[in-house]
């Protein structure tokens, strides 16, 4: 009844055009080739925060941080999982009290642009879809699934109470609203993008002015003609080139870059990922002095604290704990190089002087401590059941943690192979309790040897669950074991394969309760898989950087705070510690290690670790044995590509059949000996374009490591990333795509860098496929 009332109230307000608090509103709205703030043109210049990555006494801090800057809207992402963690029981409180956030933003005379999905990407768990929804096997994510819809039109509505009051005809500071979020990037569905719309505007959204985002390759594909259309793309990006298309079918549109990356996101065993500071602010002050509004995305990245990290997709590109981006504002909400470059320019755009910056936090050091209490991984087992096959974490009713996999297996006199199809996404293996090896998505792993074992001997399969899949269309991922498990071996000269069934499964959620009740009984440190818990004692509190460098895999709490994972392969080997999450006198730190220190010790230190890789082999791609022979060859086909950015499409005059496919670089554009390639695609009999999904990079024969530009990134779907050779590695160039099964294709798409003049772009090129 309250809330109903408050809804009259507030539109008898509006009509009278009255804010909440009786004050006259402010008006947003779309004119003739600008937006409009109280009837004046307005161009936004946003700056892209995430309240869940932020400590909530951090918020005003940072929202400071960005008006200082020089921005005068905060935009922000609603993401759903952490709202509805549960089916049905919604939380917007504390930490995820988003209209507090508004209202801050709000008090430092900052306008507000909402984005409430459902899907968010952010390189956040599952996009910000909630992972119970795939307790439902069979259903269809991002499309018109009636399940899916009714969820989430509940919460959209539920997100309209917190937020509604806050819209700018209501007095509030909330100008734009976003329906969905880079569909282009999933699939073509008007249908289903104009239902979220309505969704969205019934739940009270209606009078403020909605936009979707895309990227300038695809964004007529699901376009809606109710809506403002923005782009989404990089530092360095050919900016004319991104809004051409949109310019020539809506001429007197608003100009918008919802997203313009100031940097990326790092990935477990990837280099740290930074961008040029003068390529970032050249692109801002460019889209400035034509009127263009935008978005930094990000301006202050924070942290996915906890489980929240997603990942990156095709294949399994699980993103770190930290969410720096090489943003201006660290981590940790300190201004950088790139912070104090764009403040200048900014400063241009402004007819007042900026504010100072805030202050910033204490940051302290922690002498060294000890880790003096252990408890083994299955004291954190909270409960175990008997199954035929193997299930997943969610038909377990399971969201995050690990899970033991345990049989009885036949004879093997000889061993055999074991398969696991497919693991999710960490799996250790162990007979009769004794380690085997490890089965990593990451690195595609499918299958490890198993020794000769007797009839009755125990396999075990311990399986960690990372960050769900966050984009594309294997978000609908899910965790655990996820088909089922093989041994193929000989016997007596004969094959046989083995479908490992009756399975006890033990399920362990990475939860702090469940660590703190596992250590009531600690034992004496030891360098296995489990619990371990240290203190340390403080005189005064700030930020900090606990060290994990001599630590396994696993998840770190302070004083209950759940900081993130951490992985011995980097590049990320601290953890950021928000100093309100620090008390004087004794503080606690629990870790949760699946694969064990090498010594159970931590220190805070002043500054973090975000580039220390400790790889088992290279990223690279270059063993020899891997280069085909193609001398002798007959290209499927050959010629010149046209110079200039964006997509373009070689038919092949006859199709070809192989499972490698080979781009050879004879020549490029600009004369000189880099390579540079963005995107590629496979087409099939149909010319459709082929699923990138079981694609993996074969070789390259030049690859710069520096700055990530491996041979991956030709089919990573980010059309800002590329595989780029080495400067000096002279021509030819080659990279070979496995394609993960034979297949006939009929032609290629290749898109170049998208940095105006697209540099390193192929001229001469040869294509082949071979088996």
């Amino acid at each position: 009844m309250k809330t109903n009332l408050l809804f009259k109230s507030l539109a008898v307000a509006a009509a009278l055009g009255l804010g909440a608090n009786g004050a006259m509103a402010d008006t947003f709205a779309v004119g003739d080739g600008t937006f409009l703030l109280n009837d004046e043109p307005f161009v936004v210049k946003a700056a892209e925060l995430h309240y869940p990555r932020i400590p909530k006494e951090y918020w005003e801090h940072r929202i400071q941080m960005v008006k200082a800057l020089g921005m005068n809207t905060v935009c922000l992402y609603v993401f759903w999982n952490i709202h509805e963690p549960q089916e049905g029981q919604f939380d917007f409180e504390g930490q995820n009290d988003i209209a507090e956030f508004c209202r801050l933003a709000q008090k430092h005379d900052m306008k507000v642009i909402v984005r409430p999905g459902p899907y968010v990407c952010a390189e956040w768990e599952m996009g910000g879809l909630p992972w119970w929804l795939l307790k439902k096997k069979d259903i269809a994510l991002r499309e018109q699934d009636p399940y899916f819809m009714e969820r989430v039109k509940l919460f959209e509505q539920e997100v309209g109470k917190q937020l509604t009051p806050l819209t700018i005809e209501n007095g509030g500071p909330i100008i734009m609203v976003q329906v969905e979020n880079e569909y282009g990037s999933y699939g073509v569905d008007k249908p289903y993008v104009s239902a979220i719309r309505d969704i969205v505007k019934e739940a009270g959204f209606d009078n403020v002015t909605p936009f979707q985002c895309d990227w300038s390759s695809n964004f007529t594909n699901n376009g809606l003609d109710d809506l403002v259309w923005t782009m989404n793309f990089g530092t360095g990006a050919n900016i004319d080139e991104q809004f051409a298309k949109l310019k020539e079918l809506r001429p007197n549109s608003p100009l918008m870059c919802s997203e313009f990356w100031s940097g990326w996101f790092d990935k477990w065993g990837a280099n740290h990922e930074t961008r040029d500071a003068k390529d970032m602010v050249e692109g801002i002050d460019e889209m400035l002095s034509k009127g263009i509004s935008f978005s930094l995305y990000m301006t202050h990245g924070g942290t996915s604290f906890g489980h929240w990290a997603g990942a990156n997709s095709p294949g399994f590109a699980p993103d770190v704990t930290s969410y720096d981006y090489d943003a201006p504002i660290t981590e940790w909400g300190t201004v950088t190089p790139k912070y104090d470059l764009l403040r200048t320019t900014l400063q241009k755009y402004s007819d007042k002087k900026l504010p100072a910056p805030p202050k910033a936090n204490a940051i302290i050091e922690v002498p060294q401590f000890e880790f003096t209490e252990f408890a083994p991984l299955s004291a954190g087992v909270q409960r175990s059941t008997q199954s035929r096959d193997v299930e997943t974490f969610e038909a377990l009713d399971m969201g995050w943690g690990c899970a033991v996999y345990q049989t009885i297996l036949p004879a093997l006199p000889m061993g055999g192979t074991l398969f696991i199809n497919d693991s999710h996404d960490f799996s250790q293996v162990f007979l009769n309790g004794q380690y085997i090896g490890k089965i990593d998505r990451v690195k595609n792993d499918k299958a490890i040897a198993i020794p000769r074992c007797a009839k009755g001997d125990t396999l075990s399969i311990l399986v960690e669950a990372m960050g769900r899949i966050n984009f594309g269309r294997a978000i609908k991922d899910f965790k655990g074991i996820t088909d089922g498990v093989t041994i193929q071996a000989d016997d007596e000269g004969h094959e046989v394969t083995y479908d490992l069934k009756n399975w006890t499964i033990s399920l362990i959620p990475d939860d702090y309760e469940i660590a703190v009740a596992a250590l009531e009984a600690p034992a004496a440190p030891a360098k296995e898989r489990g619990y371990y818990r240290g203190t340390f004692n403080l005189k005064k509190t700030g930020d900090t950087f606990l060290d994990f460098s001599t630590w396994g895999k696993g998840q770190v709490w302070v004083n209950g705070h759940p900081l993130g994972r951490i992985w011995s392969i980097g590049p990320q080997q601290t953890l950021y510690v928000p100093g309100p999450w620090l008390k004087k006198g004794q503080n606690e730190v629990v870790v949760l290690d699946i694969v064990g220190p090498t010594e159970a010790v931590s220190v805070g230190l002043k500054e973090p670790k975000l580039d220390n890789l400790n790889l088992e082999k290279t990223n690279l791609h270059n063993n020899p044995g891997d280069r085909p022979d193609l001398n002798s060859a007959t290209p499927a086909a050959a010629g010149q590509f046209a110079a200039g950015n964006g997509w373009q499409t070689v038919k092949f005059d006859s199709p070809a059949t192989g499972r490698y496919l080979a781009i050879e670089a004879l020549s490029t554009q600009n004369g000189k000996d880099q390579v540079a390639l963005a995107e590629l695609y496979a087409l099939d009999s149909k010319g459709q374009r082929l699923s990138r999904e079981p694609w993996t990079a074969k070789y390259a024969d030049s690859e710069k490591e520096q700055g990530n530009h491996t041979a991956d990134k030709v089919y990573d779907l980010q059309e800002s990333t590329y595989w780029q050779t080495v400067p000096g590695a002279t021509l030819p160039h080659l990279i070979v795509i496995d394609l993960g099964s034979e297949q006939t294709v009929t032609g290629i798409q290749y898109l170049p860098r998208a940095e105006q003049g697209a540099p390193g772009s192929i001229k001469d090129y040869k294509v082949y496929l071979y088996k």
